[in-house]
């Protein structure tokens, strides 16, 4: 058995997290099923973690399966059979999060160290890598597979299978602690805590 270790995290007081709440768009849910948001952890690795050291503390902490080494498709898609945590590797890169003709799409500009905790159903594509090195570790949790969506025609009973995921009962980076055990609970738990950003619009850079 390969040995796992953690690797050194923001302490979750100084953690700046963007919570955004993507309404539905055309076939693709995004938020509007299980209304939990997309979460991303800013830095919340150091710039120095390596991708095996990413992958080793993701299987120490025991809520998701690394899986996959990566850049993110530049098609927009979404999985209906498992929340996803993405985890940048490399680079540094504009992602949108929503559909690219939703008006109420996320585009934020992320960068190594940090982690989007996607939820089922919402839409994600890359839209410009910056320095051509973008790469994450992309994980599911423990026992689930994943799928392929692109809001079409014939994809209705997956989407429907989407309230039916449950959510996750350890934070898949701080374990026991962590902002996607709070989702519900955003004005308690986050004021004094951690910054928090909600729907910043399009094109803001956070």
């Amino acid at each position: 058995m390969m040995a796992t270790s953690k690797a050194p995290l923001t302490a979750l007081k100084d953690l700046r997290v963007s919570s955004h709440q993507i309404p539905a768009f055309d076939l693709t849910p995004n938020t509007s099923i299980q209304k939990k948001p997309l979460l991303i952890y800013h830095s919340a690795f150091h710039s120095s973690t390596s991708a095996s050291a990413i992958e080793s503390h993701l299987s120490s902490i025991g809520v998701v399966d690394p899986q996959w080494r990566y850049t993110m498709y530049s098609q927009s898609h979404f999985h209906s059979t498992a929340h996803e945590v993405l985890c940048v590797a490399s680079g540094k890169a504009r992602l949108c999060f929503g559909g690219e003709k939703n008006p109420k799409r996320v585009e934020p500009v992320l960068t190594k160290g940090d982690v989007m905790v996607v939820p089922a159903g919402v839409a994600h594509r890359l839209l410009e890598d910056n320095d051509g090195g973008f790469n994450m570790v992309g994980s599911y949790p423990t026992g689930k597979s994943w799928d392929m969506c692109y809001g079409k025609e014939g994809e209705e009973e997956k989407v429907k299978g989407i309230g039916r995921l449950g959510w996750f009962e350890r934070d898949p980076i701080y374990g026991d602690k962590g902002p996607s055990l709070h989702v519900s609970e955003v004005g308690s738990y986050f004021e004094g805590h951690q910054p928090l950003a909600i729907s910043h619009p399009v094109g803001d850079k956070y």
